[in-house]
């Protein structure tokens, strides 16, 4: 398999990119009135994490249009620490438009995301997310959910769907696909993995997702899945080795620029590597830093059905 000569990672801390409808410089990751910082530990407290995940993509040529919304909800005994970032990229330059962290009371339904400031949500019944609606000012940024084309269950339970959409940027709409993922850890199990989001063309669509984070005990396991032609594909076990990686400065570590797909069965294989991305470094007491890594990444994955070019979203986090 050959791909294109890997090329310097651009790692965007913050671009201005669509001024006219979502633009404006970085945003600084913001608190709510109700608490500034997570409060003591409870060592009877069974502290549950809950993820969920919104990842539009569009073909645009030779390009991708990505739009991914992160949400995360941690429970404490006596509050719940909320989280929602939004990103924008295209033709390789990552913007950071929504960063919000806020504090709200326990409650029986804490993995329900919420609406704040900006960031809006379209619910029918069923707590089931049909748009999310970013609007600020003049600036405004709608994903709308369409028919639900696959859905998977992960091996922790998470799920994974992928259903047609569409994003308005100010007055352009642009068709895709989206990935709506949830996933959830409790007590001493440990947050999920990396995870991928890939297109190839209109009628291929791939789901990578791992069951751990890198750095314990064992190499984390991948389960993969494909939607192509109207059919369904899975693989149990993939392994997603890394092939090629770069310093990271600020938080002390390497990452990751290049990947290999592959699994035991040759039921699937591939290699993926990073036109661009939007890495941070977060807080800790050192001397190696957490890292959240966005990339976008071009790729070929080979089936028992044929070889797929492929384009998307691979996100690397490791606390």
């Amino acid at each position: 398999m050959r791909l294109h000569p890997c090329r310097t990672v651009a790692i965007v801390m913050g671009c201005v990119m669509f001024a006219s409808a979502c633009g404006g410089s970085e945003p600084e990751l913001s608190s709510g009135a109700e608490g500034t910082q997570p409060p003591e530990e409870d060592g009877n407290f069974t502290q549950r994490v809950y993820e969920r995940n919104f990842v539009f993509a569009s073909l645009e040529g030779d390009s991708v249009f990505l739009v991914p919304w992160m949400m995360r909800t941690v429970e404490y005994p006596d509050t719940v620490m909320r989280e929602a970032r939004g990103w924008l990229a295209r033709g390789g330059v990552w913007e950071p438009f929504f960063a919000e962290q806020w504090w709200t009371p326990p409650s029986r339904s804490a993995g329900r995301i919420l609406p704040h400031q900006g960031l809006r949500l379209l619910v029918r019944d069923g707590d089931a997310v049909d748009g999310i609606l970013f609007e600020e000012g003049p600036r405004s940024l709608e994903l709308a959910l369409g028919e639900v084309e696959a859905s998977w269950t992960g091996a922790r339970g998470g799920s994974f769907i992928v259903v047609s959409g569409a994003a308005y940027l100010a007055e352009q709409r642009m068709d895709g696909m989206i990935l709506d993922m949830a996933r959830a850890s409790a007590g001493s199990t440990h947050p999920g993995g990396d995870w991928a989001f890939l297109l190839s063309g209109d009628s291929a669509r791939f789901v990578l997702a791992a069951d751990g984070e890198y750095g314990g005990d064992a190499d984390p396991i991948y389960r993969g899945w494909a939607n192509v032609d109207d059919r369904t594909l899975q693989w149990p076990e993939v392994r997603v080795d890394w092939w090629r990686a770069e310093a990271f400065p600020p938080a002390r570590r390497d990452v990751p620029v290049a990947w290999r797909v592959w699994s035991s069965d040759g039921l699937v294989e591939g290699e993926l590597e990073a036109l661009s991305a939007e890495i941070q470094a977060g807080d800790g007491p050192g001397p190696l830093l957490p890292v959240r890594a966005l990339y976008e990444v071009l790729g070929e994955l080979s089936t028992v059905d044929g070889t797929y070019p492929v384009r998307g979203i691979l996100v690397h986090e490791t606390r």
